[in-house]
Parts: C-alpha cells; sequence; structure tokens
C-alpha cells in the first residue's frame, strides 16, 4: 500500500484542537517525536488513516517558558511518548493521564537527549561565529557608502550624480504621472515628452 504523507507546522496552543481533529476523524496515533533544534526542541506528532500519514510540527519550543498540552486524553498511547520526551528531553507536557513525573526513565543526567558532544558544540559554536561574521560583514557594507557619502561631504567633494534614466524608464515614469490625468491635458504631457525626447536626441547626434 502506497501511504501519502503530509508535513503541517503548527503554534502550540493549536496542538490539542488538531489532535481532536484528528480523533473525530478517526485517525490513529501513532508516535510523538522530539529532536533538538537551534533554538529550543521540535516536536512532531504523527496520525495515520488508512494510506494517509500526517504529520503535525511544533517548531523551536522552549521548555524553560513554553508547555506543550497533553493529547493522551484523546490517545491513551501518548502518554508514554509524553512521558519519554519530558524524561530525555525536558518537555514540559501538561495534563498527561498518567503521569511519571520524571520517573519515566532511571536517567544517570538531566534531559540526556539535550547534552551535546564536543564535536556537535564545536560545530555548533563555529556555525554561530560564520553566522556572526556573516551579519556583520552586510551590515559593513550596507553602511560604508554611507560612511563615504558623508567623508566626502564633509571634504567638499560632491555627490556623483544619480544614474541617468533611460527613456523608456523616464516614459514610464511619465505614464505613471498622467494615469487619471484629464485625456486632453496627458496628450499635451506626452507630446512635450516626446518633442524634449526628440531635441536631446538631436543634440546627442551632432
Amino acid at each position: 500500500m502506497a501511504f501519502d504523507s503530509t508535513f503541517v507546522d503548527i503554534p502550540v496552543d493549536r496542538l490539542h484542537a488538531v489532535a481532536q481533529e484528528k480523533h473525530d476523524e478517526g485517525f490513529r496515533f501513532v508516535q510523538m517525536l522530539c529532536r533538538m533544534a537551534d533554538p529550543g526542541i521540535d516536536v512532531i506528532y504523527t496520525f495515520m488513516k488508512d494510506g494517509a500519514v500526517e504529520n503535525y510540527a511544533l517548531r523551536s519550543v522552549d521548555s524553560e517558558t513554553q508547555a506543550v498540552p497533553s493529547i493522551s486524553d484523546l490517545f491513551m498511547a501518548a502518554f508514554a511518548n509524553e512521558n519519554e520526551a519530558h524524561d530525555l528531553f525536558g518537555l514540559n507536557v501538561e495534563g498527561i493521564v498518567i503521569d511519571f513525573a520524571g520517573a519515566f526513565y532511571d536517567v544517570a543526567v538531566d534531559k540526556p537527549m539535550t547534552v551535546l558532544s564536543p564535536a556537535q558544540k564545536a560545530a555548533r559554536d563555529k556555525a554561530a561565529k560564520l553566522a556572526a561574521a556573516k551579519a556583520a560583514r552586510a551590515a559593513k557594507a550596507k553602511e560604508e557608502p554611507k560612511t563615504q557619502a558623508a567623508s566626502d561631504a564633509s571634504k567638499g567633494v560632491p555627490a556623483a550624480p544619480a544614474p541617468k534614466k533611460t527613456v523608456e524608464e523616464q516614459r514610464a515614469a511619465m505614464e505613471a504621472r498622467v494615469v487619471g490625468m484629464d485625456p486632453e491635458k496627458a496628450a499635451k504631457v506626452r507630446a512635450a515628452f516626446e518633442a524634449r525626447v526628440a531635441r536631446e536626441s538631436a543634440k546627442d547626434g551632432e
């Protein structure tokens, strides 16, 4: 059988409503997965009915400031995944039907799945430094023209002239100005513009 899988991001406050919808539509709960994100924790819920597999993701949940509602009142089997998420990732799940209160697993360290290996920490620190350096370069590149213009102005250096618009650009700007104008007046404006273009063209050809 071929399965039709979908992935949808939802906010935390929509989780229980979505689970209620899936329950009422006859879906069964398959799994709840957690993974470390940067920042926070991504939590993915999977529901299945016939050949449809629907995944709903909570992105970058901050376990220190956010609570995730339990769906075990709708899908009893979810209590095991929710206790596991609490013990291994520190996810704050509220209202679990069977709540082990942190004793579902006997772990040696708190939130073991959030502990970074030296290699992971080094890679994350490197990525953060590269991102900061890129942002700094972009900010510098954006400010350099302004700084140069200010420096030139203080020295009395005239500002570089703005690039001259092409005839087509000028014509487009003119047409934008005459939109909604009295047709007779608009025709005069167009005629004056074309006459000026002809004069400048003849002058350039001398």
